[in-house]
């Protein structure tokens, strides 16, 4: 018997790499792809997959929003897709799931089908593993933040470490990391940004900059009673939070 698949990743080129790997898997067949939260929650419901290769980094909506908006007998067999660092991925360890971690091998992938495969044939029909919904719960109670950013690109995905990034600004409709003399651009609004970004770290210094509390000089005056942040390396960012505001988050540290 066939199981039904459907591929959900924002990058064409990771949707591909699963698509081209499930060749070898002669009785998988992928029914449908999608390349946003709100399309994978579509194409669930109309395929109604037993198996869901689910990116777990996507603007917008993310793998365990997609997941949070299924009802529980919609929720197929899930393997994560994902670009969190090592630490971040115990989440899925503790509850028993597989995922696998950007950049994977072909011989991870048919690790992690095999896997499902037989989950699949063991569980009951209509019947939701309970290590899924506990990993669900526990995501939604509990705030994690990035530790590192994949920033994709045409060709290629370069992960920046969140201890690297100096700064960040907006840029239209995309946000301009800065690491070092480094810049990467990035398809996400600030707001969603922010919300990944420990607020213990990351101050929003005005509606178009955040900063890095640990690359903080000094504040400055500026121009017209405004202020402007002044980082270790020179770089002056304006400031229309208000000052006092500022300082007692970074006394609060």
């Amino acid at each position: 018997m066939k199981l039904r698949a459907i591929i959900v990743d924002d990058e064409p080129l990771g949707r591909e790499r699963v698509r081209t790997l499930l060749k070898d898997e002669a009785d998988v067949e992928v029914v449908a792809e999608a390349a946003s939260g709100p399309d994978a929650v579509g194409a669930v419901r109309k395929h109604a997959p037993d198996l869901l290769f689910l990116d777990v980094q996507m603007p917008g909506m993310d793998g365990f929003e997609v997941l949070r908006a299924l009802g529980r007998d919609e929720l197929p067999e899930v393997i994560f897709v994902t670009a969190f660092d090592e630490h971040a991925v115990r989440a899925f360890e503790v509850h028993a799931l597989d995922y696998l971690l950007k950049p994977f091998k072909p011989s991870r992938f048919k690790q992690a089908v095999g896997r499902a495969r037989e989950q699949l044939r063991a569980r009951e029909s209509g019947v939701v593993p309970g290590e899924l919904i506990a990993l669900l719960k526990e995501q939604a109670t509990r705030p994690t933040f990035a530790q590192r950013l994949a920033v994709k690109s045409p060709g290629r995905t370069v992960f920046v470490k969140i201890e690297q990034l100096d700064w960040a600004e907006t840029a239209g409709n995309y946000v301009v990391l800065h690491t070092g003399k480094e810049t990467h651009v990035m398809r996400e609004t600030m707001q969603a940004l922010e919300s990944r970004l420990d607020p213990a770290q990351f101050l929003r210094v005005s509606r178009s900059a955040l900063v890095n509390a640990d690359r903080i000089k000094e504040l400055q005056p500026g121009f017209n009673g405004e202020h402007v942040v002044l980082l270790r390396d020179g770089t002056r960012v304006p400031m229309t939070r208000g000052l006092r505001e500022v300082q007692a988050a970074m006394e609060s540290r």
